[in-house]
């Protein structure tokens, strides 16, 4: 037990809106036992995917921003690399912690094991089996050289033991799911998206698209802007800065705004977005957390992948997935209601508080399972 020593100092990296959110749930349990040092890589950098989130969520100012920006994966990851490996010396933590399967995720996961410091990964197990995309490498990687692994369901600690991986490994559920109870109900008290945006409860969708196989192709993103104007339906799209940029260079942004029914933001602050996800009839999208969170909110999801790291909510008749086809995302706008019941499979909203105590009172311990836990000063010169 830690109780009476020196407060753990934790080293939190994130870059992504996703990222805050976990964040700003955790970050509020953390810092009640231990220090917590915030490091931002500025993977998302533009203000409503980043600044916006700090200042809605109260997440405390990051103590450090890397400023990585854009570029191709792997640019942006050897920048990631480096200049955490330059605030990690400085800081000197007990433990480094990451979140998800961003390239901050591996980036800051890699800096930390090659300086020799612990790394814990929250969110961790989480599988879609499809290695074409850029985060089941980096989730896969970041597992696979963490020391402590945090899991939000039951499904992803299995999918880890068939790895191999048994050792410190802990069931605790998902932050997210204390985030969106959290929130939600100050989302509620305080949004006034619905009325702005003049839209009644259950009779619009609300759509999100960002991936890279969806939104840089222009064949996948035609067919499924197609689909969107085919269904007459009301749809609310805050766009991604990707997604935009992308709906322009392929010369379908003009198309887009033509159909007097689709309503285009630009990406929205949590709390107007989780308002927006509690009153939408169906949510339609590519993105892992979105899926979970409409299966909490009891909204029916339709996602337009091929696969889902988050295999319950598919299990459980929630979610339906129809990728890119037009036929298939209209049937499913039309048709699609879900036939199961939800239970906790995210577990009970205390996530964060596991993971914190774990971190706290647990990490003396965990570490001497795990020897190697200190930095070496001198690890790059052989």
């Amino acid at each position: 037990m830690l109780c009476n020593t020196p407060a753990v100092k934790i080293a939190s990296v994130v870059g992504t809106r996703p990222q805050f959110i976990k964040a700003a749930a955790l970050s509020r349990e953390i810092r009640k036992l231990s220090e917590e040092i915030l490091v931002h890589t500025g993977q998302h950098y533009d203000y409503e995917m980043s600044q916006a989130f700090f200042k809605s969520l109260e997440i405390p100012k990051p103590d450090y921003n890397l400023g990585v920006g854009s570029g191709t994966h792997c640019e942006q990851l050897a920048s990631i690399i480096s200049k955490t490996e330059k605030v990690l010396r400085e800081i000197d933590p007990d433990i480094v912690l990451t979140f998800g399967d961003t390239n901050s995720t591996l980036g800051g996961a890699i800096a930390a094991v090659k300086m020799g410091y612990p790394m814990a990964h929250v969110e961790a197990g989480l599988r879609s089996y499809n290695r074409e995309m850029p985060e089941e490498i980096n989730r896969v990687v970041t597992d696979h050289i963490s020391n402590i692994l945090f899991c939000p369901t039951a499904s992803s600690v299995d999918n880890l033991a068939r790895e191999g991986i048994i050792r410190n490994v802990f069931l605790v559920g998902d932050v997210m799911v204390d985030a969106l109870l959290h929130y939600s109900k100050i989302a509620i008290q305080q949004s006034t998206i619905l009325q702005e945006l003049n839209l009644q409860e259950k009779e619009y969708l609300v759509v999100t698209i960002h991936r890279a196989s969806n939104v840089d192709k222009q064949e996948n993103l035609a067919r499924i802007v197609n689909a969107f104007i085919a269904s007459g339906r009301k749809i609310v799209f805050p766009m991604h800065p990707r997604t935009e940029k992308m709906l322009n260079t392929f010369n379908l942004m003009e198309k887009v705004r033509k159909a007097s029914y689709i309503v285009l933001t630009k990406p929205l602050n949590y709390m107007d977005f989780q308002r927006l996800m509690m009153g939408a009839g169906k949510i339609l999208t590519d993105s892992g957390g979105v899926q979970k969170e409409a299966y909490v909110l009891k909204v029916p999801c339709i996602t337009l992948r091929e696969e889902t790291e988050w295999i319950e909510t598919v299990n459980d008749g929630w979610n339906v997935l129809v990728g890119v086809d037009e036929k298939k995302i209209l049937e499913a706008i039309a048709k699609f209601e879900p036939m199961g019941v939800q239970r906790a499979r995210f577990g009970d909203g205390k996530a964060a508080i596991k993971i914190a105590r774990i971190l706290h009172e647990g990490l003396e311990d965990i570490l001497e399972r795990n020897p190697s836990g200190r930095p070496n000063s001198d690890y790059c010169s052989s």
